[in-house]
Formats: C-alpha cells, structure tokens, sequence
C-alpha cells in the first residue's frame, strides 16, 4: 500500500458499517480456470510451507524522495530504476510474490493527477519492469498485480456505482494482464461492494488468473465500513478469491486476530497476513513505523501458527524486515 492523499468523503455511521450484507456469488466469481499463470501459482502452493510477500512500496518510494501527495505510479515511467531496485531488495530477500507499483493505478485516482488517460501505460509499465526483475532473480518468484481502492464511497452510501467501479477496476487489470503479471492481488478495502467490483472486474478480464484479496481490519476488528473477519472471509471464498486475508492497519498485534478469526470461520481457506511494521505516527508530515525487523519477525511466525500461510508486511516495511521474517518462517 502507498499513502497518499484521496477524494474527501463522508464516514459512514455505525449503522451503516454494521449492515454490510454478505451477497451471493454470481457466474461471474468463478474460481481462477487453467492458465499459464495459474500453473505457476499451483506450482508455488505445491511447495508447501509459508509462502513470503513482499513488503512496503510507499515507504521505500519516500525514503527515495517522492514526495508526499505526488502518484508513485508515475515513477514507473520517469524512475524505473529506482522501482526495479526496491523490488530486487525484496526478490533478495527471499519474497515469492512480490506486487507492482500500482496499488493507485485505478483511473479515478489518477485523475486527481490528470493522469487518467495514462492507466494502461502506467500499469502495463510496472508489470513489464517487475517481470524483468523476477526473470533476472531466476523466475521463481510469482509477479502481482496490485490494486487498491478506487478512493470513492461506493453507492448507496457515496456516488461510485456498481457498473463503474467494475469498469475502473477491468481497465487496470486487463493492462497489468496484459503486461504479463502471474496473479492479481486486491488489497487494503474495506467494503465489500467495493472488493465485490474488483473481483467481478478482474473476471471480465481473465477468467483463469489467480486472484489474492486482503482487507484491512483496523476499526475495532472490523474494517472502516464494518466488515467482520467472518463476514469478509465467508463472502470472498464464496465469490472463488484464491488466497484471503488482511493487510495494512495499526500492526501485526491488530491482525493477528483477525487471522485467528478467518481461520476458525473458514479453516480451508487459503489466508493472508501483510501488517504493517506497527502502529503508525506521524513526524514531520510522515509517517514512522516503529516496528523493527526483529519484532516482524516474531509476528510472522504468529501469524503463521494462527494458520496465515501468505506473510508479508504492508506500510512502513523495508526489505530487512522482509528478510528476518522469511529466516523466522524457515
């Protein structure tokens, strides 16, 4: 996940958060068909053990001056060396899946920018430099994907309504599709009208590629529109996501859990941990991350004793955190 800034809108009443209903599947929530990038999926989850994420994009982009407010995806274009090495550091340390840098790739986010008309070329990029980089670490790590949140309300609560946010969410996934990712992952929501969208978005797209889909969980257990751990696991194995979970929040101690909870509500399910490194504070306009490598590390194998199999770390993570938690995870 990477913080920047996004279209002021309303919070929901407690009423509203606590009413999210769990919706039937439709056809187009199949499971993830026979593909190529299905096989190498397949392949991963064959080797048994852990499987180590990657880590924080928005934090080592900071780090290497982008400033606050301005859309990291441009870096694609203008700096993509700077985005080939921050994905190498965690390619060397040990990450099997590790995303592209377009968690705001969506056109309504990069239209607070004027950049909607660059989200083929900015997600398609990103794919092509993250595929290159995993080729040159030997190709055994697993390219994905990575969408986040339109940074809209969804209707009846806001103004986003089903048939767009589907359109929105397709237009990117079909450009990472198309510049060869293994895999979609779909994080850091918090509705599940919205989450719903990015799936059946995806599907229009391809009908065979795997898809992760993690929440986050950082209001009371629930997320931000009141989404229960429950309610999110048994609505996203119903819709055929392929690995489920959280991301984000204020630290591994917040999601633990929630992977508890998953796991007791849906043991079969494939489940995903990517906390961020702590509680975040703000200093200095920026957010610090307290968490150190050692303390991740810890928290990895609790998540993988509270049955997470897909551990990484989200916002405020380097990848020497990445590396102490792959050593702790064997």
């Amino acid at each position: 996940m990477t913080t920047r800034p996004h279209r002021a809108r309303s919070r929901p009443s407690a009423a509203d958060r606590d009413a999210e209903p769990i919706e039937t599947p439709g056809p187009e929530f199949d499971r993830a068909g026979d593909s190529p990038a299905n096989e190498r999926w397949r392949a991963l989850l064959a080797e048994g053990g852990p499987i180590l994420a990657d880590g924080a994009m928005g934090t080592m982009l900071f780090a290497a001056g982008l400033q606050f407010g301005d859309p990291p995806e441009v870096w694609n274009v203008s700096q993509p060396d700077v985005i080939r090495r921050i994905q190498r550091g965690y390619l060397e340390a040990g990450s099997r899946i590790v995303m592209t840098n377009t968690f705001g790739g969506n056109r309504l986010r990069l239209r607070l920018h004027g950049l909607d008309g660059r989200v083929a070329e900015l997600n398609r990029t990103a794919a092509v430099l993250l595929r290159t980089e995993v080729e040159a670490a030997g190709g055994r790590a697993l390219v994905a994907g990575d969408i986040g949140p339109t940074g809209e309300i969804m209707a009846p609560l806001g103004t986003l309504s089903e048939e767009e946010a589907v359109e929105v969410f397709a237009e990117q996934a079909a450009a990472l599709i198309a510049g060869g990712v293994d895999l979609i992952w779909i994080e850091t929501m918090s509705h599940l009208s919205e989450i719903k969208a990015a799936i059946q978005g995806v599907r229009q797209v391809s009908a065979g590629i795997p898809i992760i889909a993690t929440m986050t969980f950082d209001t009371r257990g629930h997320t931000m529109m009141g989404v229960s751990p429950e309610a999110a696991v048994t609505a996203l194995a119903a819709w055929g996501v392929d690995a489920i979970g959280g991301n984000c929040g204020n630290g591994p101690d917040e999601l633990l859990p929630v992977i508890e909870r998953m796991h007791a509500a849906a043991p079969d399910v494939l489940l995903v941990a990517k906390s961020n490194a702590g509680m975040p504070e703000l200093v200095d306009m920026r957010a610090v991350y307290r968490a150190d490598p050692s303390t991740m590390a810890e928290a990895a194998v609790g998540f993988r004793n509270a049955g997470a199999r897909i551990i990484g770390a989200c916002c405020g993570s380097t990848p020497a955190h990445l590396e102490a938690m792959g050593a702790a995870l064997g």
